[in-house]
């Protein structure tokens, strides 16, 4: 890995590069777990310490990691190597952008098996099967899908093939053309639905609980929640977004371009949450249903509705782009490594991981079935386990690399080049990247491995730690 190697494929417009950022950020964390998280944790007060959240974890972390994604011109391990070369640092940086690869492709393994669940309810809403469907029947029906392994083996393998016929085909020929037809359509059913829930006569119910705050709901644990969201939702951590950025021309924007993708994320979001909970809150259903709002509680709304089974249909098409849209971008750092630095051909690269990938998919399969009595970390079944390993581990600590770097590590000449803002914004932007992302990041990881008095004991013990480390950079700059 000594010598240069640059990425050679680019966006053809700043304009593609968003709806693929936004792609990658919008998925099933949107619409799956943003409502029924909400509903969790009291509504409007949680959605405005999430937006702060956003603001103040997020988009950092993001601008950070679009912008070594073109500093580095490559592959996430490439880029890193590229990058500790130009700025004098240890070549252990390397270890940054393996991290993310890695995590990227083991959170697929497991994201195919969830949006095959997604694949599964549209078809089988699009032949009329939730059509006057009764409670204890959608109950069944999901109880049904999970305990066999044979259907979640068809959905995890059919969306897999998906998402390597889509990679394969590159960045202008497949990445770009598979987002230029999605996203648009993405917008288009999310507004019908929109357009729809302001009929049902909840519409008003569902924007209070969303947007009225009641601080009186709020807990720690609730503030945890949307901090962690709130980094995890913008696909940051994973290197998606660093190899994204660099196909990104040096004439674009990486701030403007950021607060795009935040904004139409946590839009997303929030439009899916109004539509969701018009619908729920119309049928009498309970807000607070947990994960199985999406794949239990919403099938029995659309039975009972008018129409319900056009606007069933069309809400699974929603949530089936959404989920493809991240697929493609989870395995695209990896196919790049193997393209640009093993110089294995993009399509024989993403057959090869493709198949590794649906490989490991099995676990998880086996996960709600065969093995959920077999665990491997702690009491957690095999799914669980890798779910702990890559997004409370890996990618906080991938984000929390990421803003050090750029922060204390890159040469300030090449951070303003990548990151145009003026004197008085780029010290703000220092300041929150210094100070405020990473002790936010640290929250969150602390939180997520252990709780009670040893998180506490742990997060003071790394900040001790961290504030040595930008002490003794100080004073060396």
């Amino acid at each position: 890995m000594s010598q240069l190697k640059l990425s050679k494929d680019s966006w053809s417009s700043q304009t593609v590069f968003i709806m693929a950022a936004i792609g990658s950020a919008v998925g099933l964390g949107n619409i799956w777990k943003f409502p029924y998280i909400t509903g969790e944790n009291g509504g409007g007060a949680f959605v405005l310490v999430y937006l702060a959240c956003v603001l103040l974890i997020g988009l950092p972390v993001l601008i950070s990691e679009i912008a070594l994604g073109r500093s580095g011109k490559a592959n996430p391990i490439q880029g890193m190597a590229n990058l500790a070369r130009e700025n004098g640092a240890s070549k252990l940086w390397v270890l940054l952008g393996f991290n993310g690869v890695l995590a990227g492709a083991l959170i697929l393994s497991f994201y195919t098996v969830i949006a095959g669940w997604a694949f599964a309810y549209f078809f089988q809403s699009l032949f009329g099967v939730f059509d006057r469907i009764t409670a204890t029947e959608v109950g069944a029906h999901f109880d049904h899908l999970l305990a066999n392994p044979y259907e979640l083996i068809f959905w995890h393998t059919f969306v897999t093939v998906v998402t390597v016929l889509i990679v394969s085909r590159g960045v202008k020929s497949g990445l770009e053309k598979a987002i230029n037809f999605m996203m648009p359509g993405l917008l288009f059913i999310l507004l019908v639905l929109l357009g729809y829930s302001t009929t049902t006569g909840s519409f008003g119910q569902s924007f209070d609980f969303l947007f009225s705050a009641d601080f009186s709901k709020l807990t720690w644990e609730s503030v945890l929640v949307a901090m962690g969201h709130a980094f995890f939702t913008l696909s940051i951590g994973l290197g998606t977004m660093m190899v994204y950025g660099s196909y990104l021309s040096q004439e674009y924007s990486i701030v403007k371009a950021s607060l795009w993708i935040a904004f139409a994320d946590t839009a997303v979001a929030l439009l899916a949450g109004l539509v969701i909970f018009s619908i729920v809150f119309a049928n009498g259903l309970e807000a607070s249903s947990g994960p199985g709002l999406l794949f239990q509680t919403l099938p029995i709304a659309f039975s009972q509705m008018t129409a319900g089974w056009f606007f069933g249909t069309l809400f699974f098409a929603l949530v089936v782009m959404a989920a493809l849209s991240s697929s493609i971008s989870l395995i695209e750092p990896i196919v790049s490594w193997f393209d640009q630095n093993w110089g294995i051909k993009r399509v024989k690269a993403a057959c090869i991981l493709g198949f590794i990938i649906w490989f490991v998919g099995f676990g998880t399969v086996l996960s709600f079935n065969e093995w959920q009595d077999i665990h491997f970390i702690g009491e957690r079944t095999f799914f669980e386990s890798l779910d702990l390993i890559t997004t409370n581990i890996m990618l906080p600590l991938g984000g929390f690399l990421m803003t050090i770097f750029v922060a204390w590590v890159m040469r300030s000449k090449e951070r303003e080049k990548q990151i145009e803002l003026s004197t008085n914004k780029m010290k703000l932007f220092l300041f929150v990247l210094k100070w405020i992302s990473p002790v936010a990041v640290m929250v969150v990881f602390a939180s997520n491995l252990v709780a009670g008095e040893i998180a506490i004991a742990m997060l003071g013990v790394a900040f001790l730690m961290y504030a040595f480390y930008a002490w003794n950079v100080s004073r060396k700059i």
